[in-house]
């Protein structure tokens, strides 16, 4: 069986290998619009051309969330979806995709109930790739980012318009898979996005931090994925995606809420990997 570890950097191996400038990571909220699409959704979107899904596990309190993930967080709380239950959903992804690799982002709380080791053994068990924790500050997470190292898993970490040299640096001795760039201050959905500013700060990051660096927040169309993919080696895009699920749940029938959420979301991001599909590696600065 494929390791995590393996998934994450195969998957940037192939970007490469087809002259893409830059993967494409897509953001669902786990429960949302219910547990029974999740799993649906994933396939969908792996399909759609997602070369890393990003699962957010829902938390009460999401500080770093906009109001569209904030409402999908509630939506799948309310369905009784939090960590574990996440972890049963990838479980179920894994039957029938040992390609694509998951990645979860939430918080630290549901994690420090579990338990760190509990967490890392159970993530490895039902096979997740990385793990992103927003309030973990990689200057004390040591002993966790070694129990996820130690099971094939990669420490994941952010990285804001704000963060210091000293703090990127922190970053690239700890981070595995790829790190995560903010291309904004404030929450995600924002939308002011300055695509001059992103590749000077990624050039920035790629003195200190020698893996892959994705690019997300304030995201929202093709051509704004365009930009950041000629500078990003990942672009991650999350609000819009959930909007487009929200919109298409809110205007389906009764009892089609899955299969409008999944036709929405494969057309959607399926036109965002053909726009990505035009910048080739060659047209991005090294």
């Amino acid at each position: 069986m494929t390791t995590p570890t393996d998934r994450i950097a195969a998957a940037f191996d192939r970007v490469a290998d087809s002259g893409r400038a830059a993967a494409l990571i897509p953001y669902i909220a786990a429960g949302d619009p219910s547990p029974d699409a999740t799993v649906p959704l994933m396939h969908a979107l792996a399909k759609a051309g997602a070369d890393i899904i990003e699962l957010g596990v829902p938390f009460s309190d999401p500080m770093a969330d906009g109001p569209v993930i904030q409402r999908a967080a509630e939506r799948a709380i309310a369905q009784g979806v939090g960590l574990r239950r996440v972890l049963e959903l990838v479980a179920q992804f894994r039957r029938d995709d040992d390609t694509t690799p998951v990645v979860l982002m939430g918080y630290a709380n549901p994690i420090e109930r579990m338990g760190q080791q509990a967490f890392a053994q159970a993530a490895q068990a039902a096979g997740v790739d990385g793990v992103l924790v927003v309030d973990y500050p990689p200057e004390e997470v040591d002993d966790f980012a070694r129990q996820l190292g130690d099971r094939g898993i990669a420490p994941i970490f952010l990285l804001a318009p704000t963060s210091t040299d000293a703090r990127i640096q922190a970053v690239g001795k700890v981070a595995r898979g790829y790190v995560y760039y903010v291309s904004l201050k404030g929450v995600t959905g924002s939308a002011t996005l300055n695509a001059d500013d992103v590749a000077a700060r990624v050039a920035l990051i790629r003195r200190h931090v020698h893996i892959p660096v994705g690019v997300g927040f304030g995201i929202r169309d093709a051509a704004s994925a365009q930009r950041i993919a000629r500078s990003a080696d990942a672009v991650v895009i999350g609000s819009k995606l959930i909007e487009t699920l929200e919109q298409a749940v809110a205007a389906a029938p009764a009892g089609k809420q899955t299969e409008a959420a999944v036709a929405a979301a494969s057309l959607w991001l399926g036109g965002i990997r053909q726009a990505l599909d035009e910048v080739k590696r060659d047209s991005a600065p090294a």
